[in-house]
């Protein structure tokens, strides 16, 4: 047996042993799929395993997620930081070898994928990254940004629509250093893929812009090596669809039954027995192969780059530093002076947002991003013109309408490193990437999303328009930031908060309609805790009154009027749950406090996460269905969002309370 074939079949008996011994996991992928990654890995991926963090290693994405044991066991023989204990360990509480691969986990993971679809959606966004910061820094005979990003995946990528978003925006841009290397073995979990899948990948693919290219045995490492040779050199991005056997050499190759059950303890028995060895063991002539050929071939890739990057600095100096913050940029403390927003100012928070998003971005070389086809409604757009073809350094990415693929290419900007994506769209329409965004929270990653028409007041749209679910599903969703600023003070201070975040997302939600300005600088500041007091009461406290965004204003209005009808209410605004959530507890209770019966939330949604602050005796004025298609006053008027009905529902909520 040569040393590939040896090193192969190590790769197969550790991640079945690896499955068998958690007794969860999936045998299939890793028994039929271990030629490619082997192949790939000593053949052809740039990476040091001792400097996995490189910035010029070529990137590697598990789309497959659920192949994860396959990619555990060579990180693991490539001495990526794993040992025999994280192996034994697999999918166990604590350990570096989750179900999935993930990020922050695993050293060597360069993303935490397992949901179909998302993997080659973010793996367009490195490669993105790539074509930008190549074009920016890069000098003739220094090419410090030089790399591939791979991807690893199934039928079952191909067959989600996020994927088909991703796949035809890489097409389309030209994005020659993706390769994506599809694990072609015509079964799914269900049953055969034929039953499901009829589509003719030599024809689609190339119709999108896409080379293709096939490979008949993927156990037939010349024919695979010289495959990817081809892919590496093409101009456009590349998908290699290679035929494998799903379960290969095991007693449910080729069938479903492969796919994600254990194979027994006395089939994986058996196959160590063929193999030689005791369990979890490996010839040393598999590490030597892999020392050779990862480890010390990654060594001396590195160090002939760390050469050229010490000719770079000695050069270009300024380019040098720049790329080496671009990850912890700092802009300057005072960057919003140049923004003075009076008592007149009435505007759009999304018009607001927009003027300083441009501001930032001439701040900031890192910024990049745009909209869901939607720039001239949510004034989100990248600067210096359009990324395309023949223009890398343009930083307005037109996404088209592909919303969820634009949530997973900014995670995929993020996870390159050097980037600081920003995506925009309508709040309704989040519901078309919230699985990216879910992904962003998972990986900690600084990708900020900006939402506009963030309410009923959208008007004549009418209801398929109208948010009114979404600010609470966002708000439950963990490590997520939400920022909904009541006025244009509020929406400076947001975009400082974004800034300075580095190790979780935001969204920023902004009004379609005008507001005026109810804060000045020095107030709006307090937005950095989450929620505070806008306006206090006078005297005594016979009330607060809570709420977000533009109904802000109506809870001042009301405030107004209830003080001339003897009831001393404060007002409390709270842009950011997540934020008032980690003040102080004394902090908490100063602001809202537990001993005023009298709690009244206004906001246009379901606005659930006002209930933890209302107590007992507190009412909460929101909408609890959908909207309808009219005049945004009117629809105001119709719901109950006016100063005269505010008013009659705080009395009676004072008078309910007074009364026991």
């Amino acid at each position: 047996m040569n040393k590939d074939k040896l090193a192969i079949e190590a790769l197969r008996i550790l991640s079945v042993e690896q499955i068998t011994r958690a007794n969860s996991g999936h045998p299939g992928i890793a028994l039929g799929a271990a030629p490619i990654l082997h192949t790939l890995y000593s053949k052809h991926l740039k990476v040091s395993p001792k400097h996995h963090q490189w910035i010029n290693r070529d990137r590697f994405v598990m789309a497959a997620g659920h192949g994860s044991a396959l990619l555990y066991a060579l990180l693991y023989l490539a001495d990526f930081g794993l040992d025999l204990d994280d192996l034994m360990q697999f999918r166990q509480f604590g350990s570096k070898t989750p179900g999935h691969p993930e990020v922050h986990i695993t050293p060597g993971v360069d993303a935490s994928s397992g949901p179909l679809g998302q993997g080659i959606a973010m793996a367009t966004g490195m490669a993105i990254g790539e074509e930008y910061l190549r074009a920016r820094f890069n000098r003739p005979e220094l090419p410090i940004i030089d790399h591939y990003t791979f991807v690893l995946c199934g039928d079952g990528d191909l067959q989600e629509g996020v994927t088909q978003e991703a796949m035809s925006l890489a097409g389309h841009l030209g994005l020659s250093k993706l390769i994506v290397l599809f694990d072609s073995n015509d079964i799914q979990l269900d049953g055969k893929v034929a039953n499901t899948n009829t589509e003719k990948a030599s024809d689609k693919y190339p119709a999108m812009g896409w080379d293709y290219l096939f490979v008949s045995n993927g156990e037939d490492l010349d024919e695979l090596s010289e495959a990817l040779g081809i892919a590496k050199k093409n101009s456009k991005p590349t998908i290699i669809e290679i035929k494998t056997i799903i379960g290969f050499n095991s007693s449910v190759a080729n069938t479903a039954k492969a796919h994600g059950s254990p194979l027994s303890q006395e089939e994986v028995q058996k196959m160590r027995a063929e193999f030689g060895g005791e369990a979890f063991s490996v010839p040393t002539e598999v590490w030597g192969y892999y020392q050779k050929n990862i480890v010390d071939s990654g060594k001396a890739q590195f160090e002939k780059w760390q050469q050229l990057w010490y000719r770079y600095q000695a050069e270009y100096p300024h380019e040098a530093q720049q790329l080496q913050n671009l990850d912890h940029w700092e802009i300057d403390e005072n960057w919003d002076r140049l923004f003075n927003f009076d008592e007149q100012y009435k505007k759009a928070t999304r018009a607001t947002s927009g003027e300083i998003l441009n501001h930032l971005q001439t701040l900031h070389p890192g910024l990049i991003g745009g909209s869901a086809d939607l720039s001239s409604s949510t004034k989100v757009k990248g600067i210096d013109g359009d990324f395309s073809k023949t223009k890398r350094l343009g930083r307005n990415l037109n996404f088209g309408v592909r919303e969820h693929a634009m949530g997973a290419i900014a995670n995929g900007l993020a996870l390159h490193g050097g980037i600081r994506p920003f995506v925009g769209g309508f709040f309704v329409f989040s519901d078309y990437l919230k699985p990216a965004m879910r992904l962003s929270s998972l990986m900690d990653l600084p990708v900020i999303y900006i939402f506009t028409h963030d309410s009923i007041a959208v008007g004549e749209d009418g209801p398929t328009h109208q948010p009114i679910e979404q600010l609470s599903q966002l708000r439950s969703t963990p490590h997520l930031n939400v920022i909904r600023p009541a006025d244009a003070n509020e929406t400076l201070v947001a975009w400082d908060v974004i800034m300075k975040t580095q190790n979780n997302p935001v969204a920023l939600i902004l009004t379609r309609q005008d507001v005026p300005n109810i804060t000045n600088k020095k107030l709006a500041n307090h937005l950095r805790q989450g929620a505070y007091v806008i306006s206090p009461e006078r005297k005594k406290l016979d009330g607060v009154f809570l709420a977000s965004g533009s109904e802000v204003k109506l809870a001042l209005d009301a405030q107004t009027e209830l003080y001339k009808d003897g009831l001393d209410v404060r007002v409390v605004s709270m842009p950011s749950f997540y934020l008032f959530e980690k003040a102080e507890q004394a902090y908490q209770e100063q602001v809202i406090p537990k001993d005023v019966k009298t709690k009244v939330a206004i906001e246009m949604s379901d606005a659930v996460h006002y209930y933890r602050y209302l107590g007992d005796n507190g009412l909460l004025i929101n909408i609890e269905t959908f909207g309808q298609s009219a005049p945004a006053g009117k629809l105001l008027s119709h719901y109950g969002f006016t100063v005269d009905n505010v008013v009659r529902l705080f009395k009676e909520c004072w008078q309910k309370n007074h009364s026991k």
